[in-house]
């Protein structure tokens, strides 16, 4: 199965490509991962955030292919530990997905075609992160669950 993390924007922050950089070197050695940079939408300030999150929905859809399974990283969605978003991948592994797209929204979340063409949301805290910072956090978090997954050291219970 690949992995996919679809973002909006690219990662402008040196810290945050760092720790991405590292997780994702990591990451080859259990599964093909892959980001995916949407770029920002140019002269947003003549939109309104409706017209904003319609026009990152488009651009986010186009991205999607017939057959990938859409999981959006949102406030509203399911929370998991370490653990159990490991369960959640290894079963979708199991399931025989072929491609896993999570998807990072813009400023203002998701538009509703976003939402209606989900299989699934999943919220990494009830905390708030930048979209930069989740990029990372959620990386790891992969990295995390394939560890746990292949009951290697890196995550102690």
């Amino acid at each position: 199965m690949k992995i996919v993390l679809l973002v909006i924007g690219k990662t402008d922050k040196e810290f945050v490509k760092t720790g991405m950089e590292e997780y994702q070197k990591r990451l080859v050695h259990y599964l093909p991962f892959e980001m995916k940079i949407i770029p920002d939408i140019k002269n947003t300030k003549n939109l309104s955030e409706s017209q904003q999150k319609q026009k990152e929905g488009e651009l986010i859809l186009e991205k999607i292919k017939s057959g990938d399974t859409l999981v959006l990283l949102d406030e509203g969605g399911k929370e998991f530990s370490s653990v159990s978003f490991s369960n959640f991948i290894e079963q979708k592994m199991i399931g025989g997905i072929k491609k896993l797209v999570f998807v990072i929204g813009g400023p203002y979340g998701f538009s509703d075609d976003v939402y209606r063409n989900a299989q699934g949301k999943v919220s990494l805290s009830k905390m708030t992160f930048s979209h930069q910072m989740i990029r990372m956090i959620f990386t790891e978090q992969l990295y995390r669950a394939m560890t746990i997954i292949k009951g290697e050291p890196y995550h102690h219970v």
